[in-house]
Order: C-alpha cells, then sequence, then structure tokens
C-alpha cells in the first residue's frame, strides 16, 4: 500500500515514523505526528485526539494565542492549551481501563513532552482495543529522508522513544501477555574471561549482553561478579552492555584515580572492531579517515544520541576499513580519540558519517542479529602502580 502510492511517498518523504500492528482481525497502519497536516488518511487508523479542525476549540485559541504579545501571560496561555490538549488524549488498555495522557504521567510525578499520544503505536493500540480487536505483534519504522540530526535509516525498524512513549505504552499494554524485556533477564551467556590480573588491577573480556556496572533492572553486572571474586573493585570506564571486549578495573581507590585521569585526559589507546551493515548501494566511503560528529543526549529518547552542531560535545573517531564483504558488510577497525556516550554507534550509522549501521544496533537501524558487533579490542594505558605502558587486547 505505501510504496504503491506516489501520493504517500509525497506525504511521508520529509521522514515519518510509521507503525504496524497485527491483530485477530487482521493489519493495521499508522503514522506518527500529522502527514502534509493532516491528521486522518485513508489506509491508516485516526488520531487518539484529532486536534487539526480549524474551526475546532485548540486551533482557534491557538491563533488567539499566537496574535497575544510575547510575556508571561502569553507562555501561561500557551501552557494551559497544551494541558487542555493531554486531558483529551484518553487511551485504553488491555484490561478496559481509560486515563487520560496528563494523569498517566502525573501518577509518575511528570508532565507529558509536547507530541504525547501522536507516534503511531499508541495510535495503534488505542485503536484495537476501541474496536475489541486483540493485538498480537507491532513495529515501528522509519520511512523516507533522515532528519539532520537524528540517525535513522530508511525500512529499519526503531523502539519506542522513552520519553514520550515509555509511560504512556507502559499504561495501554498492561494486560497484554508479552515477551519478557530482555534488558530485565539476568545474563545467561559464557562468563567474563580475566586477561591480566595483580595486586592494582583487573582487566577482563566482558561478554556481550552483560551490565558493566549496576543499572535499574537490579540485573548482576560485570562489576558486582568481580567483586564476589576479588573483593574490592572498582570501575573506571564503562562498555555499552550489548558491545563485548576490554575494560579495565581499578583494585584500590588509588588506582582508580589514576585510571580516571587517564582517561579523563585521554591517555588512553583504545581500538574497536565492527561489522557494519549492508547497505541499499555500495559502501562509498574512503578506506581510512576521521568521523567528526558532535553529540548530545536525545533529551526525550534517552540513551539515543543524536548530531547536535549547535551545543553537543565533540566526538572524534578515526577508522580503518579491513575487508569489504561479499554480502555487503563491512568489517571496520575504529580508534576512538574522544569518549562519548554511544559515539561510535552513531558516528558509523549518520549519512555524514559512514552512513552504515553497526550490524545488531537496532537502536540506530541496524540489521537484526544475534548481538551488537562491536568489539574493544584494545585497550592501551599506563599501568597506575608501575607506570609501565600495558596493552591488553581480547580477542
Amino acid at each position: 500500500m505505501i510504496d504503491g502510492s506516489e501520493f504517500l511517498r509525497g506525504l511521508f518523504s520529509e521522514g515519518k515514523m510509521l507503525g504496524v500492528l497485527l491483530t485477530d482481525h487482521g493489519c493495521l497502519h499508522a503514522f506518527s505526528g500529522l502527514a502534509g497536516g493532516r491528521s486522518v488518511l485513508e489506509g491508516f487508523v485516526p488520531p487518539i485526539f484529532d486536534y487539526t479542525d480549524p474551526q475546532g476549540y485548540f486551533r482557534r485559541r491557538e491563533a488567539e494565542i499566537s496574535a497575544m504579545p510575547d510575556g508571561i501571560a502569553k507562555s501561561r496561555a500557551s501552557a494551559q492549551l497544551q494541558d487542555w490538549l493531554f486531558d483529551r488524549y484518553r487511551v485504553l488498555n488491555a484490561r478496559g481501563e481509560c486515563l487520560s495522557v496528563k494523569e498517566i504521567f502525573a501518577a509518575r510525578g511528570m508532565t507529558p513532552p509536547g507530541g504525547t499520544g501522536e507516534c503511531a503505536a499508541p495510535k495503534l493500540l488505542q485503536h484495537a482495543y476501541s474496536h475489541g480487536f486483540r493485538p498480537l505483534a507491532m513495529g515501528e519504522f522509519w520511512y523516507g529522508a533522515a532528519h539532520a540530526s537524528e540517525v535513522r535509516q530508511h525500512g529499519r525498524f526503531y523502539p519506542a522513544c522513552f520519553g514520550k512513549c515509555g509511560p504512556l505504552l507502559t499504561f495501554m499494554m498492561q494486560g497484554l501477555e508479552v515477551a519478557p524485556n530482555p534488558l530485565d533477564r539476568e545474563y545467561e551467556g559464557r562468563e567474563p574471561e580475566i586477561l591480566y590480573c595483580d595486586d592494582a588491577i583487573i582487566a577482563v573480556n566482558k561478554p556481550a549482553g552483560m551490565l558493566s556496572v549496576p543499572g535499574r533492572t537490579g540485573v548482576k553486572s560485570l562489576l558486582e561478579r568481580l567483586r564476589e571474586n576479588y573483593g574490592e573493585v572498582h570501575s573506571c570506564h564503562r562498555l555499552d552492555m550489548d558491545t563485548s571486549g576490554v575494560m579495565v578495573f581499578a583494585r584500590n581507590l588509588t588506582a582508580k584515580a589514576d585510571l580516571e585521569a587517564q582517561f579523563a585526559g585521554r591517555e588512553v589507546r583504545k581500538t574497536y572492531r565492527a561489522r557494519l551493515s549492508a547497505g541499499h548501494s555500495p559502501f562509498g566511503r574512503a578506506r581510512s579517515g576521521t568521523v567528526a560528529l558532535p553529540l548530545s543526549a536525545d533529551y526525550y529518547d534517552r540513551p539515543r544520541q543524536i548530531v547536535d552542531r549547535a551545543a553537543g560535545r565533540p566526538a572524534v573517531t578515526e577508522y580503518e576499513v579491513l575487508e569489504l564483504l561479499p554480502d555487503g558488510e563491512v568489517e571496520i577497525l575504529f580508534r576512538p580519540l574522544t569518549g562519548r556516550t554511544h559515539q561510535l554507534r552513531v558516528h558509523a550509522a549518520h549519512p555524514d558519517g559512514l552512513g552504515r549501521p553497526i550490524k545488531g544496533d537496532l537502536l540506530y537501524g541496524g540489521t537484526p542479529a544475534d548481538r551488537l558487533y562491536l568489539h574493544a579490542e584494545t585497550l592501551e594505558f599506563r599501568h597506575p602502580a608501575t607506570g609501565r605502558t600495558m596493552k591488553i587486547t581480547a580477542i
């Protein structure tokens, strides 16, 4: 339906998150926000609340506020109108309970961000519940061009945003039988490998899927496992849960302070091996080079990062292509010169970077795989007690 319609291609060409929901009565389709200024399109579920009627209260009041002079009165009126709107977004869950967006966020001590309730996923669930359909499977994917700051790949599926949809979908999915959240499960893979150990440091090969340090879920982390076996152990840096490879831990506070100073001063040299997803066209970047794209957190979708050329923190990565594989994937070596959150993942996926997400990186549009294909291969630093240069390698 979507690919065969030039009209819809035009409406979504600026970049839009679309959603599909499989139910016991067939498949439903939705788009996030508006499409070409429209809230209703044939073949897509309607909005939870349609505020676009030019003669309706929202648009009339919005025009009145726009005509007001800037100041406290205008800001207060705008906030009141937004509050009125969130009261009109009333959603169901699988138990038949109904709450407004305002009530759902208030129960968490939060105020909903603008646009909450307009994403594809809540539209789909609301339509299914209100018509007595049983949801079976749901996904959201990006259609069209990527926005300048975000990392989006046409046709790739992405998880729902944390800030807007997180609290909303948590309520709306109550009463549904859903698969367990993999982030809440205890790690069941291979054990971490001790690469080096003395009285000052422990170097470990962390498996993919294991938390580096304790998180919100209570799942046992690598740091906690080390403390069970070695007593006093302190973290000095981190790897993402899905990233494997070398980590170094301190066995006393003096070593911790020294190692942290080395990381902060960019004295530590790191290399990562990764595999980039296959693209729609051959890999067109130079065989080696540098990616420099400043990064900042996506406020409403943490831990996702965005490219922020105005206020982002500098992030620089050197890369070297090791092999162009027959299936279109790319084996590559990264040398990060800074240590920003998700730096390598964004620099790989962003169109102004390498334009290819890392294989298995579903957060940034990578092709599905058994794991995230990002491995911290070497770590070179000065031993905090002896001053000797250490180079630890994890195969």
